[in-house]
């Protein structure tokens, strides 16, 4: 049986997106709101590979927006748990911009997401029993 520490390497999520004109804002750089719903998916995705179970987003921590990523770039967004209670665990996920044309990359966005485990009636439920 795998231990924790074991499901959280085996978890961690990475998605590569281009930033399209269609994804940014008047200023030409990704819409924040589109930077959460990726942060969400992929944090969503980390924990069910962490849990193998139903789970879902019940809270977000601060976001940190700490730069813009212009259109036309590489983002890499990267999810990782970082704590987990009985029927819960909390993900983080950083959102790497780098230039297409240069080796130049460096962290973007970064926020804290937690989910519950649920059952099919939708109540809360161990979120590993079992398997660490």
């Amino acid at each position: 049986m795998a231990t924790i520490e074991e499901l959280i390497e085996k978890s961690e999520t990475r998605i590569f997106k281009a930033v399209f004109p269609n994804t940014t804002n008047h200023y030409e750089t990704l819409f924040g709101g589109t930077a959460l719903q990726l942060m969400d998916e992929v944090s969503f995705i980390c924990a069910t590979r962490f849990s193998r179970k139903k789970v879902v987003t019940i809270s977000t921590d601060k976001i940190d927006f700490e730069k813009p990523i212009p259109e036309g770039t590489i983002i890499e967004l990267v999810a990782k748990i970082t704590k987990v209670g009985r029927t819960s665990c909390t993900v983080k996920v950083d959102i790497y911009k780098e230039d297409m044309y240069s080796d130049d990359r460096e962290i973007a966005v970064s926020g804290h997401f937690k989910f519950v485990a649920v059952d099919n009636d939708k109540k809360p439920t161990p979120i590993i029993d079992g398997r660490g």
